[in-house]
């Protein structure tokens, strides 16, 4: 049996092949549940400017093929997207002093970074109910309550996976946006990567970040 994380690793991996190769797909129902805008954000936009993509993961295959997938988003809004992997060598991309060098040398201005932080079952009871509409007085209630019928309840789950996505800016060196999100019983990786991928650089155009400057 698969654990958490190889199992999240592998259907993101599936899906993120998936949205490389298919153009459209059917989303999951996936929301940001958490937003927050820095102080630094206002006045700073990465319209025509280098932005890279980076996807959190030792797993090489997960890795370039989500990177890929948020490049292609990034540069379909006017900005200059770039794969972390191609800028940066595998042996140097975990250590933060060696890696930016490397980011500075490719006139990095911006990054957009992915990480898979949560994979759970989540149980929700749905509480019991009466299919009768007669509680208003007493008499109401007793001549029909004989006749309702009665729902126990049941118990639900749901498989919720949660991204954290965070923009950067490397010359300042802070934090201009970040968001999780939670992505409910995922159909395939696609569903969770494209929707949380094309919501991610959504917001960046909302929040003014990939406005063309005047």
């Amino acid at each position: 049996m698969l654990n958490v994380m190889t199992f999240t690793r592998r259907l993101l991996l599936i899906g993120l092949l998936l949205v490389a190769l298919a153009g459209t797909t059917t989303f999951a129902k996936t929301k940001f549940n958490s937003v927050w805008k820095g102080p630094d954000a206002a006045g700073i936009t990465f319209a025509g400017k280098k932005v890279a993509a980076l996807v959190i993961d030792k797993d090489e295959s997960l890795r370039v093929s989500g990177e890929e997938a948020l490049v292609r988003e990034l540069t379909a809004r006017g900005i200059q997207g770039v794969a972390s992997y191609r800028i940066v060598p595998r042996e140097e991309l975990q250590k933060a002093d060696r890696a930016r060098v490397w980011y500075e040398q490719a006139g990095v201005e911006g990054v957009v970074a992915l990480r898979v932080v949560n994979d759970e079952k989540r149980r929700t009871w749905e509480p019991s109910s009466w299919s009768t509409p007669y509680y208003n007085s007493f008499w109401g209630y007793y001549g029909n309550s004989w006749g309702a019928v009665y729902d126990p309840g049941y118990v639900r789950d749901d498989r919720i996976v949660s991204l954290e996505t965070l923009i950067f800016s490397v010359p300042k060196n802070s934090l201009l946006w970040a968001g999780m999100s939670e992505t409910e019983n995922p159909k395939s990786g696609a569903a969770v990567v494209a929707e949380v991928v094309k919501q991610a650089v959504k917001e960046m155009k909302e929040q003014g970040l990939a406005n063309s400057q005047k």
